[in-house]
């Protein structure tokens, strides 16, 4: 997953570390004085005559001559355990380098500048001992800013469990990006960390869609809610509610027919649906692939009527994962799931430091 990225953000690890190694070794030294020369330390006195140097042991004196500090092995020291000061020019190479890995793996360019922003102010103008690894502080930083716009995410089991029940999670998004099988995926995923679900088939609008749902619920033992094509979707998903409460049932997931955010009837429709079912979560649906596509898309649903957390498909076919940084951040809501495969199990919890990690390929 995000092999593209992973590998380029390698070789700017590598980049970045030659560049202040380099600094570190071209910066000046602080003058060390010199020790006297022997010569001068062992001529006699003028006022008295030679006195006699007292007797070393034969291992004695090759010992000392090891041991005695010479200017060369202080100056190494002194490098070693210095502080170097990292100046603007120290960095600008690798950060323009990585602008450019950044946005050539579709990430939009708020968030290459947030990233690029976040390095500078954390490496510019900061004293760094040398003699711990630079690499270290390299990755570091690195994984700082790509945390720092991801943001903290959300552990959708920690979220139903503080909420009353049923918890309500309405999925919305375009057409074509995985969604109905996303409500499926989400569904077995619930099953399995021991929730009750219900699944409501409000996606009324497309052909087929309530016998997709249907079978995809029918082959992982949960109950569907449905009414005849062409029902009011709000109707649907009201009697979702319902049952939910007169069986005890812990998650109502609410499927809902694609569309685009110019479509204002079907816009107005999504609108009718939150006020009816009134969901706890707001769940966008868009494919990984998209890249940048899915970013402004993310963002123009989230505006036109709201967007509680993102599920990104397909991310096992993306190599840039350019999507998966940047829709957190423009947004300004959490990614719950990526989706990694066909099967009922491939969906992954998205985790930013555990993403973060495997980017810098780091997975510990």
């Amino acid at each position: 997953m995000f092999d593209s990225l992973k590998k380029k953000l390698q070789n700017i690890r590598t980049k970045f570390t030659s560049n202040i190694e380099e600094a570190a070794g071209t910066e000046p030294v602080p003058p060390v004085a010199e020790e006297p020369e022997e010569v001068q330390a062992a001529e006699p006195e003028p006022s008295r005559p030679p006195q006699p140097e007292p007797p070393v042991s034969g291992e004695e004196g090759p010992e000392e001559e090891r041991e005695k500090p010479t200017f060369f092995n202080k100056m190494k020291v002194l490098v070693r355990e210095r502080e170097i000061f990292l100046r603007e020019k120290d960095v600008e190479e690798p950060l323009l380098e990585l602008e450019m890995v950044l946005l050539e793996n579709d990430v939009a360019l708020p968030v290459t500048d947030e990233i690029i922003a976040r390095m500078r102010r954390d490496l510019v103008g900061q004293q760094r001992k040398i003699g711990s690894s630079v690499d270290d502080l390299v990755v570091a930083t690195l994984r700082s800013a790509l945390c720092g716009v991801l943001g903290e995410g959300l552990d959708l089991r920690d979220f139903i469990e503080g909420r009353e029940r049923p918890v309500k999670i309405l999925f919305t998004g375009v057409n074509g990006t995985g969604k109905t099988t996303t409500v499926a995926k989400v569904g077995h995923y619930l099953q399995k960390n021991g929730f009750s679900v219900v699944i409501g088939a409000g996606d009324t609008f497309r052909a087929g869609a309530i016998e997709q749902i249907r079978t995809h619920a029918d082959r992982l033992g949960i109950k569907t809610i449905q009414h005849q094509a062409g029902a009011d979707p709000s109707a649907v998903l009201f009697d979702a509610v319902q049952y939910a409460k007169a069986h005890e049932i812990d998650v109502v997931l609410a499927d809902t027919a694609g569309r685009f955010h110019n479509r204002a009837n079907l816009m107005n429709q999504l609108e009718k649906i939150r006020r009816v079912m009134k969901p706890d979560l707001v769940v966008y649906v868009d494919e990984a692939v998209a890249g940048n596509d899915a970013v402004i898309r993310a963002d123009e649903f989230n505006r036109a009527v709201g967007t509680d957390a993102v599920v990104l498909t397909k991310a096992d076919m993306d190599p840039k994962g350019g999507a998966a940084i940047s829709v957190a951040h423009t947004v300004g809501k959490p990614i719950l799931f990526l989706g990694t495969g066909q099967g009922y199990d491939d969906i992954m919890p998205f985790s930013p430091r555990v993403v973060v990690n495997e980017l810098l390929g780091d997975e510990s």
